[in-house]
């Protein structure tokens, strides 16, 4: 893998600002946002200029008891192929469960979940991603993600999991270091512990990412400026190993191009400071931020070929006798107790079933209340017509909403049974409203747009109650 350099996430919101840009030596694009026949012209002259462009994949499902769905792997690989990737990333989660193995309806968790440190899920992780291996085209990295639940009766902490899941299957890691910093604050997992129990010389790239506090939990929101915290892990990092790739991440509440920047600067420098502190003296590293090239400090050391890391110092993780001696490859009976334990957890946060034993309750609401703000969030970015018809009245409908109907599709499908479901029960949105959000229905909800007539309106009406 070749080095990455200084990189920012590309969003459609700042397609323009990133253009425009000095020392962007690469972009990540979240692959489910990216439609291989029609690449974004923003993309397209990145590209032509040399910029490097990685897919970033959200719904693959990894850590789920499931075996990655074949669509979804060909999709990803089919966009590493059209921007030319050097490899392609996911995540270490779950973001679905129930199905045929717990004879039990599918949920949608629209979100990224933690999967339990276990030899079963490990077992289960290590499988699935030796199947993404195969279908792939190009190398794949997998990332750490934030969370704020724990496990009861993990085996392993994070590092040691990370390192078993790289030794056995050779994926590359994504290490994102403000979902460290989430999790020392709301799970009191020491960073610094993580960090020396990685397998260093298997890091692709790591991602930097703010958040805020509130109530004494950290919100991974990706929406505020990078905090001191993450920064001063990044340089821990840096100071144990050459890094391949740093990536800034900010999804929301996109700032103006000099804040932007202000933030890689930090990002550079906190990354530099690391490499000047580990002090490897190769001959191939540039100095700190020094001159215009781009890259700059994120990068030092890095070579410009080879293995990510190559030559760094390898990680210390300690492998744990219990993983050591579990078999590498999962019966059904492992995948099966890992697929009732997601899916219990899973509806106790989307459908208002109890609360696992062993979990924190009060963790667990605000997780769920976490997962209905985003649902209505995002449902709000793709529907944007909804919260217009709806006016003030939108967010607390669709929480309420969302409390006692799970996702059973993507979000496009979530508007319309949101609107569906207004449409069928009392609903404060009266007159003209309602109306507007009956024709947006109708507009959508069928195989074909409505027709034009009024008969052929009833008729697609009555065809619609005749399917209910």
């Amino acid at each position: 893998m070749r080095r990455l350099g200084t990189g920012i996430g590309w969003r459609p919101e700042i397609a323009d600002t990133v253009e425009r840009m000095p020392g962007i030596d690469w972009v990540e694009a979240v692959a489910e946002n990216v439609c291989p026949g029609h690449l974004p012209d923003s993309l397209l002259r990145l590209r032509e200029r040399g910029v490097t462009v990685v897919p970033h994949g959200v719904s693959l499902g990894l850590g789920g008891a499931e075996r990655p769905d074949a669509g979804r792997l060909a999709a990803l690989a089919e966009r590493a192929e059209v921007l030319g990737s050097p490899l392609v990333t996911e995540h270490i989660a779950f973001v679905r469960a129930g199905g045929p193995l717990t004879a039990s309806p599918r949920l949608e968790a629209g979100h990224l979940l933690p999967v339990p440190r276990t030899r079963d899920a490990l077992r289960v992780l290590c499988e699935n991603v030796r199947i993404a291996q195969d279908a792939l085209p190009v190398p794949l990295a997998v990332e750490n993600i934030a969370a704020l639940v724990a496990w009861p009766g993990e085996e392993m902490t994070e590092g040691q999991f990370l390192y078993e899941l790289a030794d056995r299957t050779g994926v590359r890691l994504l290490i994102d270091v403000a979902n460290l910093h989430t999790n020392h604050v709301n799970r009191g997992e020491e960073p610094v512990k993580a960090l020396a129990e990685l397998p260093l010389e298997a890091i692709a790239y790591v991602h930097v990412a703010g958040g805020f506090e509130r109530d004494g939990v950290w919100h991974d929101s990706h929406a505020h400026p990078v905090p001191g915290p993450v920064l001063d892990i990044l340089t821990d990092l840096a100071s144990r190993t050459a890094l391949p790739g740093v990536l800034l991440e900010r999804d929301e509440n996109f700032p103006g191009p000099g804040e932007l920047e202000r933030e890689l600067d930090a990002v550079r420098e906190a990354a530099g400071t690391g490499a000047t502190a580990r002090g490897t003296t190769d001959g191939r590293e540039r100095p700190v931020r020094e001159g215009t090239g781009s890259g700059g400090a994120a990068s030092e050391g890095a070579p410009s070929e080879g293995a990510p890391g190559e030559g760094a110092e390898s990680g210390g993780g300690s492998v744990p006798p219990a993983a050591e001696a579990a078999p590498a490859v999962p019966d059904e009976a492992a995948r099966q107790r890992l697929a009732l334990a997601e899916a219990a957890l899973l509806s106790a946060l989307v459908a208002g079933t109890p609360v696992p034993e062993g979990f924190d309750r009060v963790r667990l609401g605000v997780q769920a209340r976490a997962l209905a703000a985003k649902r209505a969030d995002v449902v709000a970015k793709v529907a944007p017509e909804l919260p217009l018809i709806l006016g003030s009245g939108y967010r607390t409908a669709f929480v309420a909403y969302a409390q006692g109907h799970p996702m059973r599709g993507g979000y496009r499908q979530d508007a319309l049974d949101f609107a569906e479901e207004l449409l069928m029960g009392a609903h404060p949105a009266q007159g003209r409203a309602r109306r507007e959000l009956r024709r947006w229905w109708l507009d959508r909800s069928g195989p074909a747009p409505r027709p034009a007539s009024r008969l052929g309106q009833v008729g697609r009406v009555g065809r619609s109650l005749i399917r209910r």
